[in-house]
């Protein structure tokens, strides 16, 4: 896999910042030093959004986010600003940095923090609590959270939150309570929080600004995460070209249609073919040199009369052995359109035992649906059958195909050496069929499936999270609201299957597919339908090989 740190890309938990800003202490960066530049870009940023001397509200909190607030509200004041600074405590209760940086600061900070809304203010500053808070905020609190979005929504006043907007939870992206800050921006220092990519986060910070207070980047060298007998590189990651590109596929002038790869997908059956078509076409337009449409015999006319570039080949339902057999057909794409039951299941273990890059969506998920105590609602005639799912859960079934521990009698036994490819690519419903009610943040689910299944793991939405067995992740961030349309989900398994046919490894081929699908529907825009999302790869490609030289 390819690394991941000083890329800028990195997204940090609250503790990965805390043991950022502490190695960077250590290393002799002041804190007080790193608090003076957060404060500073805070004011810098609050300059781009008024004009020179208007009324600025600054609302500080009892602990550092309070003190870069202070900062804030000094710098401005003195950049010819109305500021009116407000201490949710008693300025005498600061402790540490914020107290000297409250005592550094020269203009009046209010007690009476009511008073700061009293006066017309063209920008408030949240600064009352950062990305570490952990519980919800109560009292004088959640009052002048309640204020301060009034301000927003009510007097159309924009909110700049420090680090993050306050009553929000900076690993999770979820609001802690009741009240959390709707901000216009925010800044934060040093490297993303998850908190501030995963939804309802992304949409409560509004523009997003990550500022450089003199954090070393190579503190990357010297940071532990979970054992701290091993050094680690930062686990999460946003999603953008350059956590993939240069593994990207390139093309040389000894290319072929052969040496690009041979994806096959399997079709379900002749009224529900259009959702393998759509992937076949995604997995096409993505660069595999050769696509081949599996068609059930009795939907080869309906997939003939529409395929053309696409090749077709007929099979008989559940086995794919024939169309298995050519080893060139390196990528198996099954799912869409397929159909939920025991037929999809065994072409599902078919596919896993020829060993090939696979990637399973919509129907191949669902219908390893967990269904307890399956074999027990059997009539029984004679001696009961063996349950050929372990532990009686389709769930269980298929993670060990995944692992190559279920093998059918006319299987062949997958190369142990070989790490499997497989990708899944469920959205939140088809997520709980089959993990069912994971605990913690959608990064937090993710990364548990993933682990628990063997595979790489698309969680799509919005916020799309890919997840690595090997604990890696990255959070995406560039799906337009447009994109949830019928089918666009197919095209996304398409550009997965295609990117896996030309040797791209797992997870870089499902991150680079799912910021692909992601801005083909940017560049199309409103009225987008899954159809269009496959022709406008060749622009977006375009423009991706440009930048970055992917040639």
């Amino acid at each position: 896999m390819t690394p991941i740190t000083h890329t800028g890309l990195e997204v940090l938990t609250t503790a990965e910042m805390a043991k950022a800003d502490q190695i960077a202490v250590n290393s002799g960066v002041p804190f007080l030093t790193l608090m003076e530049n957060a404060g500073r870009a805070v004011a810098d940023e609050a300059m781009k959004m008024v004009p020179l001397g208007a009324t600025i509200a600054v609302l500080c909190g009892p602990g550092n986010n309070g003190g870069d607030g202070f900062v804030a509200a000094r710098l401005l004041r003195e950049r010819g600003h109305q500021v009116n600074a407000a201490s949710l405590v008693p300025v005498t209760s600061l402790k540490g940095d914020a107290a000297e940086m409250a005592r550094r600061c020269d203009t009046i900070i209010l007690e009476d923090w009511p008073e700061v809304f009293r006066v017309e203010n063209a920008l408030v500053i949240d600064a009352l609590f950062g990305a570490g808070l952990s519980r919800p905020a109560e009292g004088d609190y959640a009052s002048a959270i309640e204020l301060i979005n009034q301000c927003r929504d009510n007097d159309g006043i924009p909110v700049l939150a420090v680090d993050v907007p306050s009553g929000l939870d900076g690993n999770t992206g979820r609001a802690l309570g009741s009240y959390v800050v709707q901000a216009t921006r925010t800044v934060t220092f040093f490297r993303k929080k998850p908190g501030h990519v995963l939804l309802p986060g992304r949409d409560l910070c509004g523009t997003l600004i990550v500022a450089d207070i003199g954090t070393p980047n190579d503190i990357f060298d010297d940071m532990y995460f979970g054992d701290e007998s091993a050094i680690l590189s930062p686990r999460v990651t946003a999603n953008a070209p350059a956590l993939w590109h240069a593994t990207f596929p390139r093309l040389t002038n000894a290319a072929h249609k052969y040496t690009r790869g041979h994806a096959v997908v399997v079709s379900g059956p002749a009224a529900k073919t259009g959702a393998a078509r759509l992937g076949a076409r995604g997995a096409l337009r993505a660069g595999a040199g050769l696509v081949t449409v599996a068609s059930p015999k009795d939907a080869v006319a309906v997939n003939a009369a529409h395929l053309t570039a696409i090749m077709l080949e007929p099979f008989e339902v559940p086995s794919l052995h024939a169309t298995l057999s050519d080893t060139r057909r390196n990528a198996i794409l099954i799912g869409p359109g397929c159909g939920v039951g025991q037929a999809t299941r065994d072409m599902v273990e078919t596919i896993l035992s020829a060993d090939r890059a696979t990637v399973l969506d919509a129907d191949a998920l669902t219908s390893f649906e967990y269904q307890p105590a399956v074999f027990d609602m059997q009539p029984v005639v004679g001696e009961r059958p063996a349950d050929p799912y372990p532990n009686d859960t389709h769930p269980g079934a298929l993670f060990d195909m995944i692992a190559g521990k279920v093998l059918r009698p006319h299987a062949t036994k997958p190369t142990p050496e070989r790490r499997r490819s497989v990708v899944l690519t469920p959205h939140e419903g088809e997520f709980k069929r089959l993990f069912g009610a994971l605990p913690g943040s959608k990064l937090d689910r993710a990364r548990a499936a993933a682990r628990r299944s063997g595979a790489v793991v698309i969680l799509k939405g919005p916020d799309t999270v890919i997840a690595d067995p090997n604990g890696s992740a990255a959070i995406n961030d560039n799906a337009p609201p447009w994109l949830a349309t019928a089918g666009s989900g197919d095209v996304l398994a398409g550009f997965v299957t295609g990117l896996l046919a030309q040797g791209m490894a797992p997870f870089e081929a499902a991150c680079a597919a799912v910021w692909l699908h992601g801005e083909c529907a940017n560049v199309f825009g409103p009225g987008l339908i899954a159809e269009d999302l496959p022709e406008m790869l060749p622009r977006v490609l375009a423009k991706l090989l440009a930048d970055h030289r992917v040639q």
